[in-house]
């Protein structure tokens, strides 16, 4: 438990809203059941061949597309900022992975028949910190610098996604993957100069750590 005078500074930052119980139930049951609907879909993209998906899909690459994180780290931030209150990001963010996470990999075992354990679990561990994560996460849409600072965090993850960095070059990996990190930008908008000072900051943190593999080589 958070003792008070911790209670006084994070909400200098962010002042959770209070909402009915019967709303926290209907919103973090839609999460879960929107992780489980996403996580079927994934799964079935994951086994089909790109050849077979119609033409437009695959011109997309979703296959490919979904099986990275950025799609994952995108939702996962819009539903995080946009909770009422830190400890209700976690929850529903939880709620989301487990949805996410059990119907892919429910799904993998019953359908398609086999069970990868040492990438199950990576995602199990990602799921079990999550709740962690998405409670800092929440505190983006605050005030000052520590906002500024979660949220150029946030920048740097999603740029690490949508662009390749080498010694020579930058390139972007893939349309949607720019989309999504035009959309972040949007979700952590709150003033010009807010979001300046965070583009700025995530993109040199995307700079110095762009050599640096953050997910076990599952990225």
């Amino acid at each position: 438990m958070l003792d008070k005078p911790m209670i006084d500074f994070l909400n200098k930052i962010r002042r959770p809203i209070n909402i009915s119980l019967s709303r926290k139930l209907v919103y973090s049951t839609l999460i879960f059941v929107i992780g489980v609907i996403l996580g079927v879909i994934s799964k079935i993209f994951d086994e089909t061949a790109s050849n077979l998906l119609p033409y437009f899909l695959e011109v997309l690459d979703l296959r490919n597309f979904l099986s990275r994180m950025g799609v994952w780290i995108f939702l996962a931030v819009l539903i995080s900022v946009n909770s009422k209150s830190p400890v209700r990001s976690g929850i529903n963010i939880f709620l989301f992975f487990v949805g996410l996470i059990g119907s892919y990999y429910l799904y993998t075992v019953m359908i398609a028949g086999f069970f990868h354990k040492s990438y199950t679990m990576i995602w199990i561990i990602m799921t079990v910190i999550s709740p962690l994560m998405a409670f800092i996460c929440w505190y983006a849409k605050g005030k000052g610098i520590i906002a500024i600072s979660i949220s150029s965090i946030i920048i740097m993850f999603i740029s690490r996604q949508a662009f390749a960095f080498g010694l020579w070059y930058v390139s972007i990996r893939s349309i949607l993957e720019l989309l999504l990190w035009i959309a972040t930008v949007f979700v952590l908008y709150q003033s010009p100069k807010q979001i300046m000072k965070v583009i700025t900051m995530g993109l040199l943190l995307y700079l110095v750590t762009a050599q640096i593999n953050l997910f076990w080589g599952i990225l």
